[in-house]
């Protein structure tokens, strides 16, 4: 496989034809090298337009989820970053070279042993990786600019808002399936947020994700 050929492919058939054209977000994806961050024995996988399988029922995004969360999150180079699920890393490699650093949480301590090695072998040092269940909440007390779910929760907790800083961003998918949509809240002041409908889309949910009430008979 021509792997520089198959990652133009990849930008141009399945990325731009997305509404992913900050030129920035596509130089970024010749510069990270998708094909280190999947596991082993998918390489071959490392282009194609799906979600490519990691231990515990959870997977990567597929490339054109992970390139219009970028996009969507508009990272500065000053802004601070709170990931939930590390996963293989890639998605935290991606926003971790836009912004000045990347907290980024996992659940699972092998992938985040895993997502560590990778991060590495790419020489990127400004992420904090901490392991733990932040389905509900950021870990720590620490307030972002930017925030981003890596998987599914039928409701967006409240907690995840009250850590964005003014002018914070959001990206997450939200819903039940088959419903689901990803959704961007910006925090335009104090106790004042607005929400942008982005896109349908199908994503795993997280573990432990906050369920709404529902009415029992």
């Amino acid at each position: 496989m021509n792997v520089e050929q198959a990652r133009f492919n990849m930008v141009e058939q399945q990325i731009r034809p997305w509404d992913v054209l900050d030129t920035a977000v596509l130089d970024l994806l010749f510069e990270v090298k998708r094909e280190r961050f999947v596991p082993e024995g998918c390489a071959g996988l490392a282009f194609a337009d799906l979600e490519i399988p990691l231990a515990h029922g959870e997977s990567m995004m597929s490339p054109k989820m992970e390139a219009r969360i970028v996009q969507e999150l508009g990272v500065k180079p000053g802004d601070t970053v709170y990931e939930v699920g590390t996963g293989s890393g890639y998605l935290t490699a991606l926003l971790a070279k836009l912004a000045r650093h990347v907290t980024s949480a996992e659940i699972h301590p092998d992938l985040a042993a895993r997502a560590k090695a990778n991060l590495a072998a790419a020489g990127i040092g400004n992420v904090t990786l901490l392991e733990g269940d932040s389905a509900r909440a950021p870990l720590g007390e620490k307030a972002y600019d930017v925030i981003v779910l890596t998987g599914s929760t039928p409701v967006l907790p409240g907690a995840f808002l009250s850590r964005l800083n003014a002018g914070g961003r959001l990206v997450a998918v939200v819903g039940d399936a088959p419903v689901m949509k990803a959704v961007l809240v910006e925090q335009a002041g104090p106790g004042e947020t607005r929400r942008t409908e982005l896109f349908e889309t199908m994503l795993r949910p997280l573990v432990n994700a906050e369920a709404p009430a529902r009415f029992r008979f």
